[in-house]
């Protein structure tokens, strides 16, 4: 690597902070930057400074903005490098070194891409035998929620190469998507990975994209008085906790519990998780409940400001006081401690209620008890004891998540991790997103088209968008039933079928019924490859996807596209399983089907056709080429 002279480093030396935003921090040392199309370099300087900028031989200068940022586009350059980028203000000078052009992607999702080569399959030979490799490089966003759109990120990215030491941090998805993809595009790969497990597609879409889908008015509204007024959006953030409680018992405003109102039953001492409390419907349960305590004041001390501490709440928790909300978290691991403004406290008797919602394993308030406490302004802690429950019925639908909520609210990650890579040019998308949206299916379509469109902002209109489809995972069935898992599944595919420019990765035959986290990502990687050199035009097949359904006399005729091998092939079988005849009010039967060249026969008529429609589908269609025939639905054509 080239060493810097005693200049640069002096001036590092003298203004780390405004070297390192001087350049967005993508541009960093070994970066991969974008070929064969004008080059965007970017940053921040001081407003109104002149920067100059030099990459490739090509030096070009803009003039910083108001807010400081300032931007230059290079000419396009073919792949290669190395290069470096620099940038030059009175006051401040970066530099980033070894610098390849060639293909970047952006790799984003939840936790199955964001799993690492370290936990995937063959990960000891993986790491142990990879031949290094310095034209596939990563750069993994630390994680980052925000409430506004941040210009910088958390941790500026460090880009490394492929080799032992760094290959077992990388995203296995993402990182065996591109060695596959390399076998046929000789050019360098750059690979910005930005997941975060647990994740809503919401989170990473912004403001202006979730209004486009629309339904999100309000949560945006409240996310932005957030900033400027905690407390008022805590309180209206209670009041939508309300109604959905006053939707779900509609006429039963008596016995609101926020209010303190209903019956209630005495919770241990320490409360903790309620999975050990010894109680029957609590033993296995994912839900709300609602937890209750009051607190006498003087009329001196409920004219004080105060601070509510509750301590950590598995998962998430929206607090009220005296029927007010007061602050809502979510993370198991997050301490929770509420401002209560002069107001909010009355003398007598105080009730504190929070609605503790858990989504997954254990649930409740947990930790030290001795940390739950009313601290008032004049130093006096009153300790939160004698708390009570009331179990909230999951009948009717679970809470919404606070606009606020880092995983399940609106916007949070597009502005922590994606709104600061800027213009930053990239070849691609790969998602591997969707099981958080699970039992959403209805909406899921239209928020994964807006999404990528969103991400094509700024990228060239047609930029391929590659989507992993949900792997099987969850229940088999025994008889026709109804999938929420099926039904995302068909979302994904619907939005990728409507987008002439995206590709899909068929993965529900690769999963686990028992692990939502498969590990078999090379997989997973070799099959994106494949959607990304289709969508490019190249002659491949990505697996037997359904064109039509037709009826035929007293059967239906299934057309199936991208047949691998030119002939689809029932594995273990002469016959296909996994198919579903419905008629017009969704009543489903199981299909006798056989295949007739590239098309599969049914046996009798229907309104609607289902294949795989399952958690864990159990199925036998193939192409020739080993790939599965995807999920579907499809209307029956007469």
């Amino acid at each position: 690597m080239r060493r810097l002279t005693p200049i640069l480093l002096a001036a590092l030396a003298v203004s780390p902070a405004s070297a390192q935003s001087l350049l967005n921090g993508l541009f960093s040392d070994h970066a991969v930057v974008q070929r064969d199309r004008p080059l965007p370099v970017f940053g921040t300087a001081k407003p109104g400074e002149t920067v100059t900028a030099s990459f490739a031989g090509q030096t070009l200068t803009a003039k910083a903005g108001p807010d400081g940022a300032w931007r230059v586009d290079f000419p396009a350059t073919p792949a290669g490098g190395p290069y470096a980028i620099t940038a030059t203000t009175a006051s401040a000078r970066a530099n980033a070194s070894d610098i390849l052009v060639g293909d970047v992607w952006l790799c984003s999702g939840q936790s199955n891409m964001e799993m690492q080569v370290a936990y995937a399959s063959d990960a000891w030979s993986q790491i142990n035998n990879v031949a290094p490799n310095d034209t596939i490089r990563m750069a993994t966003i630390e994680k980052a929620d925000s409430r506004s759109p941040a210009k910088d990120f958390k941790k500026p990215p460090a880009w490394n190469p492929t080799n032992k030491d760094t290959i077992g941090a990388f995203s296995a998805s993402c990182y065996y998507f591109a060695r596959e993809l390399q076998k046929t595009r000789k050019v360098p790969l750059g690979l910005v990975h930005a997941s975060w497990g647990g994740s809503g597609i919401e989170a990473w879409m912004s403001p202006s994209a979730l209004r486009k889908v629309g339904g999100y008015d309000e949560s945006i509204e409240i996310l932005n008085l957030s900033i400027k007024d905690p407390g008022g959006a805590s309180r209206r953030w209670g009041e939508v906790i309300k109604a959905w409680w006053n939707a779900k018992n509609p006429g039963q405003e008596a016995r609101a519990p926020w209010i303190g109102a209903g019956t209630w039953t005495a919770a241990p001492r320490d409360l903790g998780t309620w999975e050990r409390w010894g109680v029957p419907a609590l033993a296995d349960f994912n839900g709300v409940v609602w937890l209750k305590t009051e607190v006498e004041l003087t009329a001196a001390q409920a004219a004080q400001t105060a601070t509510l501490a509750i301590g950590p709440v598995d998962d998430i928790d929206t607090t009220f006081v005296n029927g007010a909300g007061i602050g809502a978290t979510s993370g198991a691991w997050l301490d929770r401690s509420y401002a209560l403004p002069t107001g909010a406290l009355k003398p007598g008797k105080n009730t504190i209620v929070v609605s503790a919602y858990d989504n997954y394993a254990n649930g409740g308030m947990y930790g030290d008890p001795a940390r739950r406490a009313l601290a008032l302004a004049d130093g006096t802690r009153l300790p939160l004891t004698g708390w009570s429950y009331q179990i909230e019925p999951r009948a009717g639908g679970d809470p919404p998540r606070a606009p606020w909520d880092t995983l399940a609210g609106v916007s949070m990650l597009y502005n922590g991790m994606i709104a600061p890579m800027g213009p930053y040019a990239f070849s691609g998308l790969a998602w591997y997103q969707g099981e958080t949206n699970v039992g959403r299916a209805k909406t899921y379509a239209p928020l994964l088209q807006t999404f990528i469109a969103e991400r094509r902002q700024g990228q060239p209109a047609d930029m391929p968008a590659l989507v992993v489809q949900l792997a099987d995972y969850g229940a088999f069935a025994e008889t026709p039933q109804n999938s929420a898992t099926a039904a995302l599944r068909d979302a994904q595919r619907r939005a990728v079928a409507a987008d002439g420019h995206a590709g899909l990765a068929v993965t529900h035959d690769i999963g686990d019924p028992y692990d939502i986290h498969p590990t078999n990502k090379q997989e997973v990687g070799r099959r994106l490859a494949l959607a990304a050199r289709r969508v490019a035009g190249e002659a491949v097949t990505t697996g037997p996807e359904i064109a039509s359904a037709t009826k035929v006399g007293d059967t239906v005729v299934l057309r199936f596209t991208q047949v691998g091998g030119g002939r689809l092939a029932a594995r273990g079988s002469d016959r296909v399983i996994g198919f579903e005849l419905c008629d017009a009010s969704d009543a489903c039967r199981w299909a006798d089907a056989r295949i007739d060249g590239q098309t599969v026969v049914l046996t009798g008529t229907g309104a609607k056709v289902r294949f795989a429609w399952a958690d864990s589908p159990v199925f036998n269609l193939f192409d020739a080429a080993g790939l599965p025939a995807g999920p579907f639905e499809i209307a029956v054509t007469p």
